[in-house]
């Protein structure tokens, strides 16, 4: 049945690097089941065979490698070679269930002006809801009433199918971010030109965590992205609360001084980019704070 259903509609992109196991066993999923859409595969430049094993184990997988690690671009990377009007984002430890993305895809194609769903992510072994998922599922976002679900401004990249027209409008992921978070600016700015996003509870993503992780500095690009965002896009007075709202919770420790360090470093380039999004969309943002400040997903302790 794999061959006989494959999708015309969207294509799934994965970007990896150094995961060669977890990819496969994600490829093996995800090329298997009954709503199974043509994959492309980004290597950000791994050193451990994963670009080998591909090609070996998966002849049907579109494999596009680069010599270094573009982190969260490579997905852009993809975009472009996709040939189909929406991409699933999947992470290297996520898979889509079955027909989780005949869901969202449906979605997309009888709302056009949706840019983007968001699936439910659900986390092994026990299967329990991602900590980000209750504040997609109760967004207090001011929605229109067709919107087939929560409008939300953020979320996991691996759980998104997007529009590719919306994708890039607002040009594809942000280099300047690299990775880690960068799936908020990416909503913010389609929200920012017309383009709404929804929560899926019905379109499932399962999450096997990887071993292989810096914990460290992941929590140091996020905290420091987090930064930026709010300052490309929010009001100076939005900008002022988030950002203190978030450096409060934040542990004060080496990891924290280095994020708060970093985001410093970027003042020239973030204040010749800055953009304030409109004032729809900041009063949106705003009615997320309070969320936003309860949510485990946003801790920054990890």
């Amino acid at each position: 049945m794999r061959g006989e259903q494959r999708s015309d509609r969207v294509t799934v992109v994965i970007a990896t690097r150094n995961r060669r196991e977890e990819l496969s066993r994600t490829l093996r999923h995800m090329t298997s089941l009954e709503d199974a859409a043509p994959v492309i595969v980004v290597d950000n430049g791994s050193t451990d065979g994963t670009a080998e094993a591909v090609t070996a184990r998966f002849p049907e997988v579109c494999l596009l490698r680069s010599e270094s690690n573009l982190g969260a671009v490579a997905r852009d990377v993809a975009v472009e070679y996709a040939g189909t009007p929406l991409v699933a984002f999947c992470d290297d430890d996520m898979r889509w269930q079955s027909g989780s993305l005949t869901r969202a895809a449906t979605l997309l194609e009888r709302c056009p002006p949706l840019g983007a769903v968001v699936a439910r992510c659900v986390v092994e072994p026990d299967l329990v809801d991602d900590p980000l998922t209750p504040e997609l599922r109760d967004s207090p976002v001011p929605a229109p009433p067709w919107l087939p679900g929560p409008a939300v401004l953020g979320g996991l990249a691996g759980t998104m199918v997007v529009r590719v027209e919306a994708f890039r409008a607002v040009g594809g992921f942000s280099e300047r971010l690299w990775f880690g978070g960068e799936e908020e600016l990416l909503l913010i700015d389609m929200a920012a030109r017309g383009w709404w996003a929804c929560y899926a509870e019905d379109a499932v993503v399962r999450h096997r965590p990887s071993a292989v992780r810096e914990p460290a500095e992941r929590r140091r690009i996020g905290l420091r992205n987090t930064l930026w965002t709010t300052w490309l896009r929010r009001s100076v007075g939005g900008a002022l609360r988030r950002s203190g709202a978030v450096l409060a919770s934040a542990p004060k420790d080496r990891v924290t001084a280095s994020a708060v360090l970093g985001a410093l470093g970027g003042l020239p380039w973030l204040l010749r980019e800055r953009e304030a999004v409109p004032a729809g969309v900041e009063q949106a943002l705003t009615r997320l704070e309070a969320p936003q400040r309860r949510s485990a997903a946003r801790d920054y302790v990890g």
